[in-house]
């Protein structure tokens, strides 16, 4: 059997096996590569890359035991959230030292850190702009934050948060993996993203946290009707938690909690509830020539065989099996 493809390789950036050319190539994107010439012969440099609107998750693997370097007057002002994927590496910064493990992730701020990157070793990285992120939180607190936004430096990746926000991330992944033909709208992807954001500024602790622990308060249910009145005029395109707490007036964080006290599951997955719910009306009062991909597409599906193995899982039949029964009942 051969060897498994890294992942996003269909995103590929850059690779090389010399280290004075990758040195220069990371140089210009302000990391610095620091490489023991005893384990130039291990050099086997690979970045594959995916973008988001305001983020990118990137594959990354050094081959040689390496150490990277964010400088700390660096012009680019991500976050980083580092996801080893084998193998460990040491990340030193503002907060101290701290080891990714496949099992823990570790948060740093813009303000530079150094990793130590074990041989063999790999890892994804979350590189969020800093404006991304402070906006996803303002759209949670209901107003723009003062302050400067530190995360604790850790995640546990087996702990239910951890765990959810590797799900956004595969999530994510499934969507970025595919060749350049047929990607799907950027502002599909900005869902992706807000839900990755989102995960990560409700579960990590930070400094705003406090603030937005507050804002659990009792709302009102037109509040909560308002939202599904909006989901429900806009299913054929995506949504944004930004634009669902301009609609109902309320923080970001308080609408989260409270339309799944009201709904029992969050705004996002009413959304995507709603959509198969009308691609299955669609398929069984089908229009003349309609196909399953025309109906699907239609709806904001996209990726057919998931779409296909989802839908099954709902209603206990495929598409083109709802499709024919449709068409026998229109005949």
């Amino acid at each position: 059997m051969g060897q498994a493809l890294p992942l996003l390789h269909k995103r590929r950036v850059y690779a090389s096996r010399n280290a004075d050319e990758t040195s220069a190539f990371m140089a210009a994107k302000e990391f610095l590569l620091d490489l023991s010439p005893r384990d130039a012969g291990a050099f086997d440099f690979v970045a594959n890359v995916a973008y988001m609107p305001g983020s990118y998750l990137g594959y990354i693997q050094y081959g040689a035991a390496a150490t990277i370097k964010v400088p700390d007057l660096r012009v680019r002002d991500d976050y980083f959230v580092h996801l080893p994927l084998s193998g460990a590496c040491e990340i030193i910064n503002g907060a101290g030292s701290a080891i990714c493990s496949p099992n823990q992730a570790v948060f740093s701020s813009p303000r530079g850190h150094r990793t130590h990157s074990q041989a063999g070793s790999s890892r994804l990285t979350l590189s969020v702009t800093q404006a991304t992120l402070l906006g996803r939180l303002a759209a949670l607190l209901g107003e723009a934050p003062t302050g400067s936004l530190d995360f604790a430096p850790v995640m546990d990746l087996t702990s239910r948060p951890g765990r959810r926000l590797m799900r956004h991330i595969q999530l994510a992944l499934e969507e970025l993996d595919e060749s350049n033909e047929g990607m799907p709208d950027p502002r599909f992807l900005g869902m992706y993203e807000e839900l990755i954001l989102t995960a990560i500024l409700l579960a990590q602790p930070h400094s705003f946290m406090d603030r937005l622990q507050r804002l659990e308060r009792p709302i009102l249910p037109r509040d909560v009707r308002r939202a599904l009145e909006y989901i429900d005029a806009h299913l054929d395109e995506p949504i944004s938690l930004a634009a669902l707490a301009a609609v109902t007036g309320v923080p970001g964080r308080t609408l989260l909690k409270h339309f799944k006290d009201h709904r029992g599951v969050s705004p996002m997955r009413y959304w995507r509830d709603q959509r198969f719910a009308r691609m299955r009306h669609a398929l069984m009062h089908p229009r003349n020539g309609e196909s399953v991909t025309d109906i699907a597409t239609a709806w904001g599906f996209y990726h057919l065989g998931r779409v296909a193995v989802e839908y099954s899982r709902r209603f206990g039949e495929s598409p083109s099996q709802t499709l024919q029964r449709g068409r026998r009942k229109v005949s």
